[in-house]
């Protein structure tokens, strides 16, 4: 599984060797910066439905049914690399999670199917249940300028999405039970960015992916969207505000399809919010 530690220690890396590069660099006047590094805040409103048929039989809106956390404010990371002379190759990658939990009196009856099998588990109305939900968001894309020149960089994408989540809830009343499930999500994506340079020092950046694949008991699909506005009042700093929005669908029937992913069941997330953060480029 992949460490915050790592994706921090990875940008940082970028950054020290790509900026002695900018020295003998025939673009470096050119608008696209070679290396860039954005951190600040995410906040966002998540939406989630899950059953999981071989850990937790629950089919329900998981912020609803369980008190979880409708809104997030979070730390959130990401870095570009243009790795070649001519600024159209470029690398990116971002992280940031979503940790949350809940606490609340269930007002609906909720049947739990126990993990490795047995009876089902009945959780009758008025019964406390504390639950969490917590969900790593990583992502690696390469991406080539089709069109760039002083004004527009257009180019299509390609990447990876990889995503740890686990969820869990523990009852208290009449029963006392805990269950919980744990897997890996990884999804490739296609997509396009779009980056338009609109003033002096202001940028419009936007991009979009998605992703679909139905293969025998599996079915995946994700589509993303999100778009900032950038203001570069410095030589090497600037600062952003976007907004970012993501559906993701699994279904599963419990075949290990890759590593680390064994889920019988389906899991649906989806989140929508806005970005504010500082940049650092070369």
């Amino acid at each position: 599984m992949v460490k915050k530690p790592f994706v921090l220690g990875f940008m940082l890396v970028l950054l020290f060797t790509a900026h002695p590069l900018m020295a003998d660099d025939s673009a470096a006047d050119s608008p696209w910066a070679k290396f860039s590094l954005h951190m600040g805040a995410f906040l966002s409103t998540t939406n989630t439905d899950a059953r999981f048929g071989s850990g937790i039989g629950l089919s329900v809106d998981l912020e609803e049914a369980l008190g979880l956390d409708v809104e997030n404010r979070v730390f959130r990371m990401e870095g570009s690399w243009r790795f070649t002379d001519n600024r159209r190759h470029r690398l990116d990658l971002s992280w940031f999670s979503l940790y949350r939990s809940g606490e609340k009196t269930v007002t609906d009856e909720i049947i739990i199917t126990p993990p490795g099998g047995g009876e089902d588990i009945e959780i009758a109305p008025g019964t406390e249940v504390k639950s969490f939900f917590d969900m790593d968001i990583y992502q690696l894309n390469y991406s080539y300028s089709f069109i760039q020149d002083e004004r527009l960089d257009f180019g299509g994408q390609v990447g990876l999405y990889i995503m740890p989540i686990s969820f869990g809830l523990s009852v208290t009343g009449l029963i006392d039970e805990e269950a919980d499930q744990s897997f890996v999500a990884p999804l490739p994506v296609v997509g396009l960015r779009f980056d338009v340079l609109i003033a002096p020092k202001w940028y419009l950046r936007s991009g979009s992916q998605f992703f679909y694949i139905q293969y025998e008991g599996f079915t995946g699909s994700l589509v993303s969207f999100k778009s900032a506005i950038e203001y570069n009042p410095w030589k090497h700093v600037g600062f952003g505000l976007g907004v970012d929005s993501f559906r993701m669908q699994i279904e599963a029937d419990g075949k290990e399809y890759v590593p680390e992913f064994d889920l019988r069941g389906n899991v649906q997330f989806g989140y929508a919010g806005v970005m504010l953060y500082g940049r650092v480029f070369f």
